[in-house]
């Protein structure tokens, strides 16, 4: 029985830390699916639809990233060019939510979504309300 106990004990945490092991494809320009765990400034449906990110001249993705590290268990995933994948891990359950972000002109598009579940219960909108609030903070959108 203890045997039994430990065995469905180690399946389920190594499948917990197994969530953000996969490789994740560049989905900046896709609209969010149905399930309400996912925002983007590109998506034109209300329940989806970010406000745009209207950045400052010469505004760099180092700064935005330099922000953008600052959210509740942030880390760099992927970095080319202008645009950003930053994994954003949460602290008990140890999801995994990616928050792409990529300069195009004098705007930021930023698409955060949960990686599992169907519901995230507002996360990823509120931490996209967190990186403007961080980015306005730093000085580097316009108003």
């Amino acid at each position: 029985m203890k045997t039994t106990l430990a065995i469905i004990i180690a399946a389920v945490t190594l499948s917990g830390c197994s969530q953000g092991a996969r490789a994740m494809t560049k989905k900046i320009d896709l609209i969010c699916a149905d399930k309400p765990n996912c925002v983007s400034t590109l998506d034109q449906r209300e329940k989806f639809q970010l406000a745009p990110f209207t950045l400052k001249d010469n505004v760099s993705i180092e700064q935005i990233e330099t922000v953008a590290l600052n959210l509740p268990g942030a880390k760099t995933a992927a970095h080319e060019g202008n645009y950003l994948r930053i994994e954003c891990t949460s602290k008990i359950m140890r999801f995994v939510d990616d928050l792409e972000l990529e300069i195009r002109g004098s705007q930021l598009l930023v698409r955060s979504e949960s990686r599992v579940g169907y519901s995230d219960f507002g996360v990823n909108r509120k931490r996209a309300e967190q990186l403007r609030s961080g980015l306005a903070e730093a000085g580097l959108l316009k108003n």
